[in-house]
């Protein structure tokens, strides 16, 4: 890490219940210990907080993801930034690796709601006064918030891992257009061409792929996504690039593995040689996806953290 803070005393980690793993490892890489902070359910399921340390005036940083079970995490993050307001804590971050409702930033048909707004709305009443995020499933929800958004991203960490592969006869997909840039970003670090899996979605979780923009004959895919939520996306790709003629060897690569319902079924499929994911959101299907491999995100962040508290730039961290 570059940064050096200004008086380390006077900044304060606090995790959530969400990813207490994840929070541990970047407190580690800070050489310093989580704040203390007790979460509890009355009977009913309410959620309770209580922060066991004074944090007044002090820089606090709060590692939520809003992974599944969603609602029950993004309303601990919001009781946790009110309790820390409450406490007088003098500026209040919060770290949410992986940002859930951003799907939903715009109205796709008429009477439906653009929740990513609302969910910014709500983060900044519940006493936020600055955002970290990682690989936005859509980058202009930085636009919704009237505070700094820090937005980081896994793709360089993930190139990383990418590059101890035999990266010969191979080229890297994305599997939708949104998908182009993150698709791109890593073609520029790892020197490899870029094909479209052009695709229409026909409901919330189904999507219906149609065709393949670009040659992948003979080639070995590696799929780009910001995130694998049921594979099922992944699948249908799968499926395209080998009736296009690709290589049955195909690579998988996101920053988010969410992986509900039939995820590690789907991903499990003898094509899939591996699949490499950060550690954003909790992987609980180690066990049953034996491709799966884990990065940690967590220098990437606490290096922000760092630059942050230290009034330092963090878009330097990515600079080529």
């Amino acid at each position: 890490m570059t940064c050096r803070p200004k008086s380390v005393s006077n900044m304060e980690v606090f995790s959530g219940t969400a990813h207490r793993n994840l929070g541990e490892e970047i407190a580690s890489c800070l050489n310093t210990n989580l704040g203390s902070l007790e979460v509890s359910r009355f009977p009913d399921g309410e959620i309770h907080v209580r922060i066991e340390k004074s944090v007044r005036g002090m820089d606090v940083f709060v590692i939520q993801p809003t992974c599944p079970p969603v609602n029950e995490n993004f309303t601990e993050l919001l009781i946790i930034l009110d309790a820390l307001h409450r406490a007088s804590a003098g500026r209040i971050t919060a770290v949410i690796p992986y940002y859930g409702y951003a799907r939903q930033d715009k109205r796709a048909a008429g009477r439906e709601p653009i929740t990513a707004r609302m969910i910014a709305d709500m983060l900044i009443t519940g006493g936020a006064d600055r955002i970290l995020t990682v690989d936005l499933h859509s980058p202009q929800i930085q636009g919704f918030f009237d505070i700094p958004v820090d937005h980081l991203t896994a793709v360089d960490l993930l190139s990383k891992e990418m590059s101890q592969w035999d990266l010969s006869d191979s080229v890297l997909v994305a599997p939708d257009a949104g998908r182009v840039k993150m698709t791109t970003e890593y073609a520029n670090r790892l020197n490899l061409p870029v094909v479209i899996v052009h695709k229409r979605r026909i409901g919330a979780d189904q999507t219906a792929v149609l065709y393949v923009v670009g040659d992948v004959k003979g080639m070995r895919p590696i799929i780009i996504d910001d995130m694998i939520t049921t594979g099922g996306t992944v699948s249908k790709c799968v499926d395209a690039l080998i009736e296009e003629g690709a290589k049955p060897d195909v690579r998988v690569v996101a920053t988010h593995p969410i992986l509900v319902g039939s995820a590690a079924d789907l991903l499990s499929r003898k094509e899939i040689v591996e699949v490499l994911v950060s550690n954003t959101v909790p992987t609980t299907m180690s066990r049953e996806l034996r491709s799966l491999r884990v990065a940690s995100i967590a220098p990437v962040i606490a290096d922000a953290l760092l630059r942050i508290h230290c009034d330092d730039s963090v878009s330097e961290l990515f600079v080529q």
